[in-house]
Formats: C-alpha cells, structure tokens, sequence
C-alpha cells in the first residue's frame, strides 16, 4: 500500500468528513468549489470500527488471512468504493502528489492502524519471550540473545521483498478472485503439512525450542513469511508451516509466529506512520480509531489463546476446510 494512504485516514476520520462527488468519479479537470452538489456515503464510524477490529483481532494470528478477510469485509460493508472523496467545501481530496483519493484508501489505512491492538496482545501474553530477548539484545541472556538472533532473521526476508512488491501485489492481487485462489490453495497445503508432521514429528524428548533454531531454520520461516503477501495465502499460516518444517512442535510453532508477527506488523504500520508524519495525526478523530484498536485487541488475545490451546489438541485441519468453504462463498457472491 502507498505510504501516503495515512493522508487520507487523517481527513477521514477529522471533524470535516470527506464526502464523494454525486455521479460517480470525477475527472481530474472537473471543478471543483462550494457549489457542487454531494451525496453521504458509507463512512468508518463506530459500527465499522467494531466489525473490523473484531476481523482484524481474530484473523490476524489465526491462519485464515487477515488481509483477505478485511479486504472481503470492507467490500461487504460497502468499503472498497473508488468514488473520489471530497471535504465539505465540495473540493477533491488529494494525496500530496495531486492524485484523487477514495474511500477505499481511507478503509485500507485504517487497516493498518488498528493492527496496533491484535501487536498489543501479543506484546502482553507474550511479555516474558520479548523481555528475555530484549535482555539477549543487551547481552544479559544467552537465550534471548540467539532468539532474537532467529527472530529478526525470519524478519529480513520480508523486509526487503515486501519494499521491493508492494505495490506490484497491491495492484495484482488485492481482489476477490486471487483472494479465493490464495484461501483454497493454503487450505490444501494445511492438509498436507499435518499428514507430514503427523508422520514426521511424533513429539519426544528432543523437542526444539524457539532459540535452538538455526539460521537456515529460521530464513526459511522468513521466506515463507513472504509467500503470504499474496492476500488470503495467511501470514500466520505461512510461518506456522515453517516452524513445523523447523522442527518447532504446535505450541512452539504459533509462539514464533507470533513473535514474528509482532515485529512484522510493528515495522509495517511503524514506516507507514511515519512517512506519513506524525502531525497528521492533529486531525484524527480519536472514537472509531480507538474503539477499532480496543476491540481487535481483545479479540486478538482471545484469539490468540485459543490457537495455541487448539493447534496442540487438533492440528491445522480444520482451518483448512474453513478456507475451501470461505473461498467457495467468495466465488459465487463476491467475483464478478
């Protein structure tokens, strides 16, 4: 996504409520003043707040794709609109480039921002890790220091591919079909991998831990980490796949993408935030940003406890028939 997408969010969500032009897109040329003519569109209120935050909290740590289930949702709630948007005085809201902007821009940034809750549970349920890593940053603990050693490892692939593709994916991919596609085919590989590690990876004495992988180990989470830039593919998915290929029993494997997560999206929603500049943020409306991030907090922690308690009992099958069931449901009412 652009950087400049946060522009937008910030007028959105300011006193001044942009609203689209009447009769559809607007040409660059068309003009522009106090007399023209506007009509209300679906805003991010505090009902979108709540339905989002709870998609953004559940989706995000579970391997169901929480990119593709925000961009479904954003088209169900009316979201992903490409009519330009205009403030009150009836003038085109615009990027600092001079382009248009929409209110699909607007649902996207807001997106990003409220992933600051579904980071916030993690940090708390997992707050001893970060700690003894930190500590290894320092070098206070040997542990901690070769966790964050595997840790910013797994990063780095997706640091660098994620700068060079972005807009690339953006353009490509952030549409129902490729979504349904994603879901469907992450779905079979869930299958797959839990038939292997079934036979594969009994559990024992020699169970690896989170610092014992090595640095191959812990690139190949971070490769695959990238595979789920493609929205409906599961960030969360990708990376608890490669923690079983690591070695990493269930609970393990989830702790470590969840810890990747964290750094993952603090660095995405961090760039994004401050390119934007943090003045900007003088014309937010703190309510709906608010309640978005509380409420995908709460549902991330949740969330994220069950996972864990889950993928221990039962595996990852039953994600997958989730996904063939949500992509099927994406094709017939969804792709045009």
């Amino acid at each position: 996504m652009r950087t400049w997408r946060l522009l937008f969010l910030l007028a959105l969500f300011s006193g001044n409520s942009p609203l689209p032009a009447q009769g559809g897109p607007a040409d660059d040329t068309e003009e522009e003043g106090p007399g023209r003519e506007v009509q209300e569109i679906a805003q991010l209120g505090y009902m979108e707040a709540i339905i989002l935050g709870v998609v953004e909290g559940i989706t995000e740590y579970l391997p169901i794709s929480s990119t593709g289930h925000l961009l479904l949702t954003n088209e169900l709630l009316g979201l992903n609109s490409e009519d330009p948007l205009l403030d009150e005085e009836g003038q085109l809201l615009r990027t600092p480039g001079g382009e248009v902007v929409t209110l699909k821009e607007a649902a996207d940034a807001y997106a990003i921002v409220i992933q600051a809750g579904a980071i916030l549970a993690v940090l708390i349920l997992y707050w001893p890790r970060i700690y003894q890593a930190i500590l290894g940053c320092l070098g206070l603990n040997p542990v901690g220091r070769r966790l964050a050693r595997n840790l910013l490892l797994a990063f780095l692939p997706a640091a660098v591919l994620g700068l060079l593709f972005d807009d690339f994916i953006e353009a490509a991919l952030f549409a129902p079909l490729p979504i349904a596609i994603a879901l469907a085919v992450g779905g079979f590989l869930m299958i797959g991998i839990e038939n292997w590690r079934k036979h594969h990876h009994m559990g024992g004495d020699d169970v690896t831990d989170l610092h014992t992988l090595g640095v191959r180990q812990s690139l190949l989470i971070g490769f695959l980490q990238c595979i789920a830039m493609w929205p409906g593919t599961s960030r969360s998915m990708m990376t608890i796949v490669g923690g079983y290929l690591a070695g990493l029993p269930p609970a393990k494997a989830a702790e470590f993408s969840f810890l990747l997560g964290l750094i993952t999206l603090t660095a995405a929603a961090g760039y994004k935030t401050v390119t934007s500049g943090p003045a900007l943020f003088m014309a937010i409306d703190m309510g709906p940003l608010l309640l978005g991030i509380a409420v995908a907090f709460v549902s991330a922690a949740l969330a994220v406890k069950w996972l864990v308690a889950w993928l221990t009992r039962h595996g990852l099958t039953i994600f997958a028939y989730y996904r063939f069931v949500l992509a099927a449901l994406v094709v017939i009412f969804l792709v045009r």
